[in-house]
């Protein structure tokens, strides 16, 4: 198999679910959903959604059975970057190398704009969960990302950071807790819903749960390295902005090269948490590749 066709085959079935699943950009109001799609379909590698769809293949369960939660992940990332973006948190004006959603539709369309995807993305996930033969299944892996999204994860993992930026005197744990909540939350949300629509079983879990979990917190650290030294044509974001801001990261607090040796141990401790899966398991590494050695 030809695993990076496999790979961009699940994200372009993402990308037309998405575009199925959203409301047409003419629907009244529309000036709300011409926002949403904006930043939705501003770019992206759809990594989030990919892994629940692989995770949950991996455990036998069909790819219409996870779209509707893949997808809504992807629109509560979407959310959290429109919000992240704008003037109150990392004040960015561009995105993907496009106009962030506050540029071009304002800080009050934007807003809303964020706050209209993670309602969708729920009314997305508990309609489906209450057309599933099994609907508590649903429910567990709706809760699973309610959570993943909320001040024990994602928001939380914002807090903490914007607090950090206030204090100037982070350490590691609150780095690693930043990174942990408000990055790898999603990441692990994602694998688990997945593995739990597939019925996985408790060891099977844990597996694939440690393997979420190394994976999220290595994708941010490759984060803050690329905001050193990363390329801003390949980003399509400024470089540099981590620094300006004295943002809490670890490259500023154990080193460029230190951080790079970090980055590739929690990508072996992933890789090692699926090694007994044998061939099986082969998206999920080569997913794992890409997102540790990414240039974007």
């Amino acid at each position: 198999m030809n695993y990076d066709n496999y790979l961009e085959d699940k994200r372009i079935l993402i990308e037309q679910s998405l575009d199925e699943y959203l409301p047409n950009a003419e629907t009244i109001p529309n000036h709300i959903h011409k926002s949403m799609r904006h930043s939705v379909f501003a770019g992206g590698k759809r990594l989030r959604p990919v892994l629940t769809l692989i995770t949950g293949e991996f455990f036998g369960t069909k790819e219409d059975e996870l779209l509707p939660f893949a997808c809504a992940i992807e629109m509560i990332h979407t959310y959290s970057l429109i919000h992240d973006d704008l003037p109150a948190l990392d004040n960015d004006d561009k995105r993907r190398g496009k106009p962030t959603n506050h540029v071009i539709y304002g800080e009050d369309i934007a807003i809303l704009a964020g706050d209209a995807l993670l309602n969708y993305s729920f009314e997305l996930m508990l309609e489906s969960s209450l057309n599933y033969k099994y609907p508590y299944i649903g429910l567990k892996a709706a809760r699973e990302i309610s959570k993943a999204s909320g001040t024990s994860g994602m928001i939380g993992g914002q807090v903490v950071d914007l607090e950090m930026e206030k204090n100037r005197n982070a350490n590691i744990e609150n780095v690693s807790f930043i990174h942990e909540n408000k990055t790898g939350a999603l990441f692990n949300a994602s694998v688990r819903a997945g593995a739990i629509i597939g019925e996985a079983s408790s060891n099977d879990l844990n597996n694939i749960t440690n393997y979420a979990q190394k994976l999220g917190l290595a994708f941010q650290v490759v984060d803050d390295i690329l905001d050193i030294k990363g390329d801003e044509q390949k980003l399509g974001k400024s470089l540099g902005k981590d620094e300006e801001s004295d943002k809490a990261t670890y490259p500023k607090l154990i080193g460029l090269k230190e951080s790079e040796q970090y980055a590739q141990k929690l990508y072996n401790e992933a890789i090692n948490s699926i090694s007994t899966y044998g061939e099986k398991a082969e998206p999920l590494r080569k997913i794992a590749n890409k997102l540790v050695n990414r240039e974007s």
